[in-house]
């Protein structure tokens, strides 16, 4: 009976060490892809490889979207150490553009919010989802999950930049310390919201698909 119950626990996290890494997998050929996961805009770079970390999250739960956050996080940082653009020193401690450096900030930055990527859709889905009483997939808890993903690391890497680099930050783009948030809430408004919408699209689209439980249950989630 125990050797059973071994197995089954064995099996299960085989599994969930596939589903991750298949996950993971999309995660590392987004971030490396030139033009794709990565998207250069001369004062920053938008992205879509916060999606399938959102979709990590609301199918394997927080924990292994934690992890694939921080797999996230870890291609940003070495994006921003070998392939730099002008403000990469708020992404990584080994960067420097002239007198501006990073330092531990940068990690802070890198890794936190794309961590919190991975978390905070999974409860954001689970809320609305037991306020609307929906026990089936909900497309308007798959919309805000998908929001809440992106926003939150849009939300957070920018504040966190004027947090710990504000002078840095606002030398390296030409503009002074006063005019520095007004700065990021552009960057906010040009960059983030527009990948706020994609996102909650293509979580719409792929999880009306993959969270059916029939589907689920194939993939063995």
């Amino acid at each position: 009976m125990n050797q059973g119950n071994e197995r089954t626990t064995s099996m299960s996290k085989t599994k969930g060490l596939v589903q991750m890494a298949i996950f993971a997998a999309l995660i590392v050929v987004l971030a490396f892809t030139p033009f794709i996961g990565y998207i250069p805009l001369g004062f920053t770079r938008a992205t879509i490889i916060h999606i399938p970390v959102i979709m990590g999250s609301l199918m394997l739960g927080p924990k292994k979207g934690a992890a694939l956050g921080g797999v996230f996080g870890l291609t940003s940082f070495i994006n921003n150490t070998i392939n730099p653009t002008l403000t990469s020193f708020v992404f990584t401690p080994f960067y420097s553009l002239g007198e501006y450096s990073g330092g531990i900030g940068s990690l802070i930055i890198c890794f936190v919010p794309r961590i919190l990527i991975g978390v905070v859709p999974f409860y954001v889905y689970r809320l609305v989802k037991k306020l609307s009483k929906n026990n089936g997939v909900s497309s308007v808890g798959l919309i805000v999950a998908g929001l809440s993903g992106a926003l939150t690391n849009t939300l957070l890497v920018m504040n966190l930049i004027f947090v710990f680099f504000r002078n840095d930050y606002a030398a390296a783009n030409g503009i002074t310390v006063k005019a520095v948030y007004g700065f990021i809430l552009s960057i906010i408004g040009i960059n983030g919201i527009p990948e706020a919408i994609v996102a909650a699209v293509i979580t719409l689209v792929l999880g009306k698909t993959l969270m059916k439980k029939g589907v689920q249950e194939r993939l063995g989630v």
